[in-house]
């Protein structure tokens, strides 16, 4: 295909565009929900590292201006996540992991500046080797990177933590970046390896995403129902009795000859009757 680089510079941008907004929903996602859970620190410190060796080949290389800018601002929203994931998950304090995204951002920065400037010259003199070598590790790492975060979907047994529509727009950046490449002469195999496995290594955790987590919700759903149905069972007790039903005898007693209905005190609808002599003495007999 022929250089075009209207069309180089217009895919780029919007590869940039993708690629500048795509940890947003992610950091976003981490400071509503404080917590990290399911992300993995390693994915979002290694893209970071990765950015910064991107830095290097891009601008050593003189690719397109959005090409260059884009691994800077990936970069930095990559520690961004990665301090929140000290601050949330880890438990370090705010000012610690202020001081730590302010120490790697710095670092990272003066290294790109560093290596710049030791390899340029060589470029310049026709040997790309050392080039090269920054845009192999940048692929490299980017690929790596994602392992860790495979672990955490394989752990939690769906995806979470970390943003669908982070993967998807970072999965929609690798695709126009590449496209960009492709109208500009020599063809640069090497970013466009880098940007690939951004397309497919993301693309499965969004597979993953759409398999995992139906299954997931249907299990938690089928998890609470058991515990509703537990509850229930438990809470059956037998209830003490009352008064009511309690059974109370309906015929009469003698007690000490006392004749008692139903509630067990002395009827006064009975005549009582005792073989003690009456106070008047013996009845006189009856005259023959």
């Amino acid at each position: 295909m022929s250089a075009d680089p209207l069309a180089e510079n217009v895919l780029g941008t919007i590869g940039t565009i993708c690629w500048t907004l795509q940890l947003v929903p992610q950091v976003w996602k981490s400071w509503r929900t404080k917590s990290t859970d399911g992300l993995s620190l390693w994915l979002v410190w290694l893209w970071g590292i990765s950015g910064t060796f991107l830095s290097v080949y891009a601008i050593v290389q003189k690719l397109n201006v959005p090409l260059i800018v884009q691994p800077h601002l990936f970069s930095t929203l990559c520690f961004i996540s990665w301090a929140q994931c000290l601050y949330y998950g880890k438990g370090r304090s705010r000012n610690m992991s202020l001081a730590i995204l302010v120490g790697m951002v710095a670092l990272s920065g003066g290294f790109e500046a560093g290596m710049i400037f030791a390899i340029q010259p060589s470029f310049d003199a026709g040997k790309t080797a050392p080039t090269q070598f920054f845009g192999i590790m940048s692929a490299v790492l980017i690929s790596l990177a994602l392992f860790p975060q495979y672990y955490e979907i394989y752990k939690f047994r769906e995806v979470i933590g970390i943003s669908i529509l982070f993967m998807l727009v970072d999965c929609l950046g690798g695709v126009f970046s590449n496209l960009s490449l492709a109208f500009k002469e020599p063809f640069d195999i090497i970013a466009a390896i880098t940007y690939s496995l951004v397309v497919v290594l993301d693309g499965i955790v969004l597979v993953l995403a759409f398999i995992l987590n139906p299954r997931a919700e249907r299990r938690r759903k089928r998890d609470a129902q058991a515990e509703i149905e537990a509850g229930d069972a438990s809470s059956v007790r037998l209830e003490p009795p009352t008064m009511e039903s309690i059974p109370i005898p309906t015929d009469t007693h003698h007690i000490d000859g006392v004749v008692t209905g139903e509630t067990g005190k002395p009827s006064t609808d009975q005549v009582v009757t005792s073989d003690a002599p009456s106070q008047g003495g013996d009845q006189p007999a009856a005259a023959r």
